[in-house]
């Protein structure tokens, strides 16, 4: 084998795009695995929060001021990172091939997934027409677009809490629309947003409609009540972007989710998988849950990497 081929070969490859890669990467280096994280350009919830309360060790920072520490502790920890589109992943002689979007390929004896969730998103008439022109998923991203106007944030958990405290800081005034009689968020999230004299809560409240002319005028509620709006940013919650595996007899669950053993292995040996993809961790989607289990599979591959030596 040439060097050439041994530079494309690895003992295990991370693909990324959530808060589990980083530390599988750290953890893999610390075991002396030739290990690469690859994947797309960073683009998930963590790393467009403006703020971030509950990881330890961090008082309050931004997720992506999270996220840069967690690349430079993996880089610092020895593992190499590349930034492509994956596109492929097959079973191979060698264990595992992949190949990307610029056509490089790459083979690992072992596979560590964790491209974590993809936004959910409202499937109501015009949504998809209006993306990231009248309808966003990314308060830190577009709300500086509308400082000064009213906007809109559509329910689930924390999240709705979390991005209209960012934006009521921006905005003249937020509403938060939640489909149920009683707010799902942690209760610290709830008192925070009934501070603001700008945020308003609607209760048992759903959207059924964006109405615009050359903006959006209006929402159109389920209840046929108007509700003014400039802009509407949705935070429903999110759903495992397990494309990749689609090709492979991987098992899943009912809500998509890559179903692993206690050692983050899937039903597919050498493949496992970590963070929010995941059935494990009681799917508590938390970015601490993400990297211990990031964690927890590099120790995995290290495990049985041993017994093959």
């Amino acid at each position: 084998m040439n060097n050439n081929e041994m530079e494309n070969k690895y003992d295990v490859i991370i693909i990324w795009a959530w808060s589990a890669w980083l530390p599988a990467g750290m953890y893999a280096s610390r075991y002396k695995l030739k290990n690469l994280i690859i994947g797309a350009i960073p683009w998930w919830a963590l790393w467009t929060s403006h703020m971030v309360e509950n990881y330890p060790g961090t008082i309050s920072a931004p997720g992506g001021e999270i996220m840069k520490n967690f690349m430079e502790h993996a880089k610092a920890a020895g593992s190499e990172m590349k930034t492509e589109f994956v596109t492929e992943l097959v079973e191979c002689d060698y264990g595992f091939g992949i190949r990307t979007q610029s056509g490089n390929e790459y083979e690992a004896k072992k596979v560590i997934l964790a491209t974590g969730n993809k936004y959910r998103k409202l499937w109501i008439p015009w949504e998809e027409r209006y993306l990231w022109k009248w309808v966003s998923y990314c308060a830190t991203c577009d709300g500086m677009f509308f400082r000064g106007r009213e906007l809109v944030v559509v329910w689930w958990w924390n999240t709705a809490f979390v991005e209209a405290l960012y934006l009521s800081e921006i905005a003249s005034k937020v509403h938060i629309l939640y489909r149920w009689d009683k707010p799902k968020a942690e209760k610290i999230w709830q008192e925070k947003a009934k501070e603001k004299e700008n945020i308003e809560i609607h209760l048992n409240t759903e959207v059924e409609e964006i109405r615009w002319e050359d903006f959006v005028t209006n929402l159109l509620l389920k209840s046929w009540d108007e509700l003014k709006a400039d802009w509407v940013f949705v935070a429903i919650w999110t759903i495992p972007d397990t494309k990749i595996v689609d090709t492979l007899s991987i098992k899943k669950d009912e809500e998509w989710c890559i179903i692993v053993d206690q050692r983050q292995e899937s039903s597919i040996k050498w493949l496992y998988a970590a963070g929010d993809v995941t059935t494990n961790s009681n799917k508590f989607r938390q970015t601490i849950m993400s990297a211990a289990e990031g964690c927890l599979a590099a120790n995995s591959v290290h495990e049985d990497i041993i017994k093959e030596w």
